[in-house]
């Protein structure tokens, strides 16, 4: 999803701006700093900064840091995709709805830049101790890496993503556990955490902004801190010694879903363009956002997490096509010949259950660097990206100086071309 509004939302205020303290935070945050230590296994090597921000300037700081981290033009070449990939609707104004949603759920936040956090005036007294518990969580981690360029990097959706389950998912487990009384037993966990997840939904389900956004936005809000926790939790008991962060940070949402596959070192192909149109805007989405478009268009969750195994890779490209229509081109790669067989034809009827204009589809299983693989193709007939597609390889494969045409074959067209057509 798109991580570094989240990263915004949980993780900024302006260093300069004036810093109101509160004697009960503070003295609330003096308490809980010695559990929160313990929870994460790390001291604080200096005190953070604790201040209090209003609505009004977390509302304002929340839009300038989003037009600052993702200018505009890059956010509508976002939205131009997930409109394409039809995650979200084509007049929804996604700027908008993430600042109102943000500003909905954000009642404090941590900011690298001044190493401070803030906490949202008048909080809910119920709400401010797990919160305090949270983001002094970030504050600790802030000390020890740097949180930012964990998260900038472009055009790695996915990557970003499975950064900031860990991130939020050690918060979320250890905020928990520094509120606990004592320790909770092992057997205990499994049925206290399923009623979490459950409490995490339905409170959010509550909010007006998040209720109403696109699956996209909401399945994307939560799956850093109940994903996130659940791999911690996982990484925890396996690696006792150690913390999921620099050489140990999962590369992709696939490794945060199976930790067998981060266990194994299973790292997702590089695919990379080589030649032919230039797209306006690439990304990849990952199995956790594979799993979300395939569950919006079957309508069933079963289905979209069935259909996204076996996930080894992704990368799309948005094309001009004339004028203000875009083509959209998406490869996938994965683990076994069955698993791309299954997502083709899963794809292919999906996609074609609702037709979109003077749009032609095409979805074929491909080879790439030996990996099996599946091409969508949706654009107007005119594109001239038809006679001459772009081109990929994978970053192995250029790597052991394969040309781009030996990395890539055709294997099977799954979607009929229209009759007439190139």
């Amino acid at each position: 999803m798109l991580v570094f509004c989240l990263a915004a939302a949980l993780a900024g205020c302006s260093a300069d701006a004036e810093k109101q303290a509160s004697s009960q935070v503070d003295a609330m945050a003096r308490q809980v700093i010695p559990k929160v230590e313990r929870a994460v296994g790390l001291k604080f090597l200096r005190p953070p900064s604790i201040a209090i921000r209003s609505k009004e300037q977390v509302h304002a700081y929340l839009a300038a840091k989003l037009d600052q981290d993702m200018p505009p033009e890059e956010l509508e070449q976002i939205s131009t995709a997930y409109r394409l990939f039809r995650l979200i609707p084509d007049t929804l104004n996604l700027r908008a709805l993430l600042v109102s949603l943000y500003s909905e759920q954000v009642v404090g936040y941590y900011d690298p830049d001044s190493t401070t956090l803030y906490v949202v005036d008048k909080a809910p007294p119920e709400q401010l101790r797990l919160v305090l518990a949270h983001e002094l969580v970030h504050a600790l981690q802030g000390q020890y890496m740097p949180l930012d360029s964990l998260l900038d990097v472009r055009h790695q959706n996915d990557r970003r993503n499975a950064a900031q389950a860990v991130m939020e998912g050690q918060a979320t487990l250890a905020s928990i556990q520094a509120m606990m009384a004592q320790p909770m037993a092992d057997e205990d966990m499994p049925a206290f955490w399923g009623q979490y997840r459950e409490a995490v939904r339905r409170e959010q389900l509550r909010m007006p902004v998040f209720s109403t956004a696109p699956m996209l936005i909401r399945e994307g809000l939560i799956f850093p801190y109940l994903a996130g926790a659940d791999f911690v939790r996982w990484f925890v008991k396996q690696f006792p010694d150690t913390l999921p962060f620099g050489p140990r940070l999962p590369l992709s949402t696939e490794q945060i879903l199976h930790p067998d596959k981060y266990l194994h070192d299973d790292h997702p192909a590089d695919i990379r363009f080589m030649r032919g149109p230039a797209p306006v805007y690439h990304d990849n989405l990952g199995e956790f956002e594979t799993r979300i478009l395939l569950t919006v268009l079957s309508g069933s969750e079963s289905v979209g997490s069935a259909g996204a195994l076996g996930w080894a890779g992704d990368r799309y490209g948005v094309f001009s096509a004339g004028g203000t229509e875009r083509a959209l081109v998406w490869w996938t790669l994965w683990d076994t010949t069955t698993a791309a067989e299954r997502f083709a034809r899963l794809l292919d009827r999906e996609w074609r259950k609702s037709p979109r204009g003077n749009r032609r589809t095409i979805v074929e299983q491909v080879e790439l660097d030996g990996y099996p693989g599946v091409k969508l193709t949706d654009a107007p007939p005119e594109w001239a990206g038809w006679r001459t597609p772009p081109v990929v390889a994978t970053g192995a494969a250029l790597a052991r100086g394969m040309t781009a045409p030996k990395a890539m074959r055709r294997v099977q067209q799954t979607l009929p071309r229209r009759p007439g057509s190139n």
